[in-house]
């Protein structure tokens, strides 16, 4: 009989993504297994919504008192923003798309670059820590458009949140549609990333005699490369 393994079993080779993007970026280079991609996403989305939900409960006095309790979704006194990505009023469709696309392919190439074993990379423990301060990177030069969500979890999660808290479904229909953009273009910009990432750098990693697995500090990187 099948027995499902343990969270730890399931997650010590390919990491605990919170990106659908990422993670389908990991299937098309071969590094998750295709059946293990809808358990990922399925657990992102959960997050997602779980994490709207407990903000909404925190801030619900808040939500209550603001605009006189009305939940509105665009306009000055929106709050809809608050859990979802919506774009300036000037922001085409195409742009938006494109937008997510560059973003999350800058997200992909940079998750990539660190934790590729055979590349310099970043000290050994200090992975998350960079990736975070990549992603700030993207958000500070990216924001400006649409909040930069790059990620199609953290947007249609708490966006299906805030339609059944009292939003309503114009959270779907606001921005002639937005929603699919923060869905689609991540997903796209993701494959792009993983794409750009193989044939440029992955493609032509060179055969190393030592284990990068034995060692993945810095310095011993460097050493390495500097003897080589």
């Amino acid at each position: 009989m099948y027995v499902w393994p343990s969270l730890r079993e399931f997650l010590k080779d390919y990491g605990g993504h919170v990106n659908p993007a990422v993670s389908l970026a990991m299937v098309v280079l071969g590094k998750l297994q295709l059946k293990k991609f809808p358990v990922y996403v399925a657990a992102q989305f959960l997050g997602a919504f779980a994490g709207s939900c407990a903000v909404y409960c925190l801030y619900y006095d808040a939500f209550a008192n603001f605009a006189d309790g009305k939940l509105i979704v665009v306009g000055e006194n929106a709050t809809a923003g608050v859990f979802a990505s919506y774009p300036r009023e000037d922001l085409s469709l195409l742009n938006g798309f494109i937008d997510q696309v560059i973003g999350t392919g800058a997200l992909v190439l940079c998750i990539l670059a660190i934790v590729d074993k055979k590349n310099i990379g970043a000290p050994k423990g200090m992975e998350p820590l960079v990736i975070g301060l990549s992603i700030l990177a993207i958000g500070v030069s990216m924001a400006l458009n649409c909040g930069y969500p790059i990620n199609p979890a953290r947007d249609l999660g708490p966006r299906l949140f805030t339609a059944m808290a009292g939003w309503g479904l114009e959270v779907f229909s606001a921005g002639n549609g937005w929603w699919w953009v923060p869905v689609v273009g991540p997903m796209v910009g993701g494959v792009a990333g993983a794409v750009i990432y193989f044939l440029m750098i992955e493609l032509h990693h060179p055969e190393l005699e030592k284990n990068p697995e034995d060692d993945n500090s810095i310095k011993d990187k460097y050493e390495l490369n500097t003897v080589n």
